[in-house]
This record gives structure tokens, C-alpha cells and sequence, in this order.
């Protein structure tokens, strides 16, 4: 038995069965370039007879495909086969692909007893196979079938001349010990199956179609069907990336081949996931936006020390540029001071020590800290020295104003408490500041910019002020913007006092003015 694994890709059929994952004709056409340059083996391009729209999309996948066999869906009657035919002959490669349920939940439907599908599926398998000898034939259900009649459909596709035998799990019904074992005993039992090849079809709705499909290979399958990011009817089918990148990394206990270029599995990813409508989770195997992604401080830790410690794969093998350690509150100093090298900032350990504390504060306030959330941290002006400090801020805003600032500021090292009233949340905080330290300073910018994603985002804000012809700026940065505000306001006073001190030493203490709340 050959170690080749053919790649069966359904996602232009099967996948774009899920609701609202429709796709366009030139959709259609750009994923199935996509699929036929990675490698895929066999490309189902649509069921030509559901609409004239998937007549033509098959007929034109047919005609451009360079390397895969193009494969179209069919019905088990004469009409649905012919026009399946008429659409994939133009392949190089051409394939019809008929079916008919086999359990007896299906048989019921048309209302046919076993010896009446018997003779429909000879029939129709041999109408097929005079206009195409290329043939699949599949036994829709067929894990719910009683193994006396699938066995006996079995070997009825393969005299009547199909060339490879699908056993579909349509309903994700089986486990895989199941299916491992349903493989066995039909090429075990079944005239002639040596002469045909075997196919697994199995659909995710207990979450075991990967573990279903490879463990129908190591029965004796040698045909996977699956679909970009598993996309398909209900829960959708079994995955084409997981499929390959398990054979890929487990060869010791699959040792199978398959064509298919694992490099371009994210790029084809991405692009079905726009197409589809259909956006991959997070957590998805292989494609989900943290299948490389570590945040533990253990795990980043790890990684940077031997990657392979939490990978079994390299995201380079899929066609990613590397993996990612996104920082937040379950980070350790050691990812840190690796992003905060490759942002260009090189620290001691104690200055390291100071911005862990600040980003640990950050971090606990937000679900991601980003590059640009580290620079702003970074960026800060240092307050060690400063004449005022924010020690507490509490605002009420909302539609019946005036709104209304507590502060808690601290002048050379006492503290002293004011509230102020104000045109919005940020005028009644800048009052309240001035409240505290009179000055005749003129607030000449006031900006704020979100520097990352989300309504989580930490707002960096520029304030600069003008006294005297003096001009201070500062900026601060916070997830809350109106104490942002106060501490951007609170840094540039901070720099017009320094400037009065070098102008005129000792004439900055004339504008101080101490107010407590009460008095």
C-alpha cells in the first residue's frame, strides 16, 4: 500500500455550504489558483448542477487548473452526472464525484428499499464511469450504515467502475477507533478493493474530524477530503492544515506523504477567511491568531531560551514570519526586555525593574499590552523630581453638568485636596490643577491620540502651555484619558517651574498658591 496521501480539497463544495459563506464566481476562481498552486491533489469546484452560477465556476476551474484534478458533485441520477460531466470535462484532469445516502435514515427519503438502491448505484456509477474513468463514489451516512449493505454498495461502485470509494462520517457521528476500523474491514472484505483507492469525509459536529480522518488513513485510506479552515455544513469538516501538519510533524506514527506546500497554508488561510465571511478563531490549530502565540511568563520564557520547549512546529512551515509573544498581565521580565531590546530601548536591570513595575500596572488594566503601549510607557517624562504630583483623581461627568473634579495633588511632598467644576470631565481637572497651583500659564495644545486598538486603548496625551515666553510641554499616557489629561497638564507645569528656576531661581515659589478642599 502506498504511503501517498492524496489531499481531496471540498472547500469551493462543501465549504461554501455554510450559511452565508457563499462566494463569489471570481472568488471561487482565485481559491482554487490558490489550492492548485500549494499542491492539492484533487479540487471540488462546486455541485454544477445546483445553480448556473456553479456550472460556470466549475467549467471555468476546469479550464485554468494547471496541476490538480477538478472534481464536481453529483447526485445519484443520470441528469445531475451529465451535467456534473459537462462542466469538468475541460479539466486536464477531469473527475465526477456521485453519491447517495446508504443509512437507513437516507433510504427512507426517496423511499427506496436496498435492493432498489443496489441497482441505483450500480446504475448510476456506470453511467459515470462511461464518461469519465475517473469516478468517486460515496456512501452519504455510510457510519450509520448496517455493515452488511455498505459492504455490498461498496463492492457494487467498485465492479461497476468507481475508482475511489468514499466513506463519508456526515454527521460527525463516529469516534476514531470507529474509523480506523470501518476502513479495515472493508478492504478486508470487499472484492477488489486493492484495485480502488479509500477516502475519508468526516464532519466536525463532536469535534473529532482530524482525529477521525487520520485515523481512517492508518486504517488503509489514502484520500482525505477536508477544507480550508475547516469551513463546511454545521460544524464544519475536517481541516486541511491540521491534516498536513499532522502527518508533517508525526511521522513516526504517520508516515505518509502528501503534496501539498505547507508554506502557503496562512496566506490561503486569510484570504478564504475574507472570501467566506467566515472569520478563524482565535484558538484555532495551526491557523488561529494564537496557534504561535505565547503571553505566560514560563511559556515566553521558555521560548526564548528553545523555542521548541511549547512548539512541536515552526510557524515558518505554514508561512508565518516567526512566533509571536504578545505582552500582558501573565508576562515575566524576560519577554519584556526582549521586546523592549527589539524596539530599539536597551536597560539595566534596575531602570528594567522600574518600567516591569509600570508595564505590570498597565497590563493589569489591559487584555494586550502593544509595542506603541511600551514606548508611551518608556516615553513618560520621569516625575521623580517633580514639584507636583497627581496623587488621586475622581471625576463626575455625564449630560447634567457642570461636572465636577476631586484632586488630590502633591506639592513638595504634601498633600492637598480641591474640587473644581468645569465644561466636561477634562476642563473641570484642569481647574481643579490651577485651583491647587495658580499660574498664568495659557494652554496652547491640548491633543490626545489612542495609540493602540479597542476601547481598552491607553489615549497618549500632548499638552503644551505658554507663560511668560516660556513653552513646556508634556505628555502623558493612561487607558483613562481624562488622567492622562491631568498628568500631561500636571508634567508641562512641572517643566514651566524648572524654567523659572533657570530664568529667575527662586521665582517660581511666588505663584504657589495651597488650596484645601473646605477652606
Amino acid at each position: 500500500m502506498t504511503d501517498q496521501v492524496l489531499i481531496f480539497d471540498t472547500t469551493l463544495r462543501d465549504g461554501e455550504q455554510s450559511p452565508g459563506a457563499t462566494m463569489s464566481h471570481d472568488e471561487k476562481l482565485e481559491i482554487a489558483e490558490m489550492l492548485d498552486e500549494m499542491g492539492v491533489d484533487i479540487i471540488e469546484a462546486g455541485f454544477p448542477i445546483a445553480s448556473e452560477g456553479d456550472f460556470n465556476a466549475v467549467s471555468e476551474i476546469a479550464k485554468l487548473s494547471k496541476n490538480a484534478q477538478i472534481c464536481g458533485l453529483s447526485r445519484a441520477n443520470f441528469k445531475d452526472i451529465d451535467r456534473c460531466w459537462e462542466a469538468v470535462k475541460h479539466s486536464k484532469r477531469p473527475r465526477i464525484h456521485t453519491f447517495i445516502g446508504t443509512s437507513p435514515l437516507h433510504r427512507a427519503i426517496p423511499n427506496l428499499d436496498m435492493d432498489q438502491m443496489a441497482e441505483r448505484i450500480h446504475d448510476c456509477v456506470t453511467h459515470a464511469r462511461n464518461l469519465c474513468d475517473n469516478v468517486q463514489w460515496s456512501s452519504m451516512d455510510a457510519t450509520r450504515t448496517e455493515w452488511d449493505f455498505l459492504k455490498r454498495t461498496v463492492d457494487i461502485a467498485i465492479k461497476a467502475g468507481a475508482t475511489t470509494i468514499n466513506i463519508p462520517d456526515t454527521v460527525g457521528y463516529t469516534e476514531p477507533v470507529e474509523s480506523a476500523d470501518l476502513i479495515k474491514r472493508l478492504i478486508a472484505e470487499v472484492d477488489r478493493a486493492d484495485e480502488v483507492i479509500f477516502s475519508t469525509h468526516c464532519h466536525n459536529d463532536l469535534g473529532m474530524a482530524t482525529a477521525n480522518s487520520l485515523a481512517a488513513v492508518q486504517g488503509g485510506a489514502r484520500q482525505i477530503e477536508c477544507t480550508i479552515n475547516g469551513l463546511g455544513e454545521r460544524a464544519g469538516n475536517t481541516a486541511l492544515e491540521e491534516v498536513v501538519m499532522a502527518m508533517k510533524v508525526r511521522k513516526d506514527v504517520m508516515p505518509f506523504r502528501t503534496g501539498v506546500d505547507t508554506t502557503k497554508i496562512m496566506n490561503i488561510s486569510r484570504r478564504v477567511a475574507t472570501v467566506s465571511g467566515f472569520n478563524v478563531q482565535f484558538n484555532k490549530a495551526i491557523v488561529g491568531k494564537n496557534a504561535f502565540a505565547h503571553e505566560s511568563g514560563i511559556h515566553q520564557d521558555g521560548m526564548l531560551k528553545n523555542r521548541e520547549t511549547f512548539e512541536v512546529m515552526r510557524p515558518e512551515d505554514v508561512g508565518l514570519s516567526g512566533t509571536s509573544l504578545p505582552l500582558g498581565k501573565h508576562s515575566g521580565r524576560a519577554a519584556l526586555r526582549d521586546k523592549l531590546e527589539k524596539l530599539g530601548y536597551e536597560m539595566g536591570d534596575n531602570e528594567l525593574k522600574d518600567v516591569f513595575v509600570r508595564f505590570k500596572d498597565l497590563a493589569d488594566r489591559k487584555k494586550e499590552v502593544f509595542d506603541d503601549d511600551l514606548i508611551a510607557l518608556i516615553r513618560q517624562n520621569d516625575t521623580e523630581d517633580d514639584r507636583l504630583k497627581l496623587k488621586d483623581l475622581t471625576v463626575i461627568c455625564g449630560m447634567n453638568g457642570p461636572q465636577k473634579a476631586t484632586m488630590v495633588l502633591e506639592v513638595d511632598g504634601e498633600d492637598h485636596t480641591t474640587q473644581a467644576t468645569g465644561d466636561g470631565p477634562v476642563d473641570a481637572t484642569f481647574n481643579a490643577v490651577k485651583a491647587l497651583f495658580d499660574h498664568t500659564a495659557r494652554l496652547q495644545l491640548y491633543q490626545v491620540h489612542a495609540v493602540t486598538e479597542g476601547t481598552d486603548a491607553q489615549a497618549t496625551v500632548s499638552v503644551r502651555m505658554e507663560e511668560d515666553g516660556r513653552i513646556a510641554t508634556g505628555q502623558s499616557a493612561d487607558t483613562d484619558t481624562v488622567v492622562a489629561s491631568a498628568k500631561a497638564y500636571i508634567n508641562a507645569l512641572n517643566r514651566l517651574i524648572v524654567k523659572r528656576e533657570k530664568t529667575a531661581p527662586g521665582s517660581d515659589t511666588a505663584g504657589i498658591k495651597y488650596t484645601d478642599a473646605g477652606e
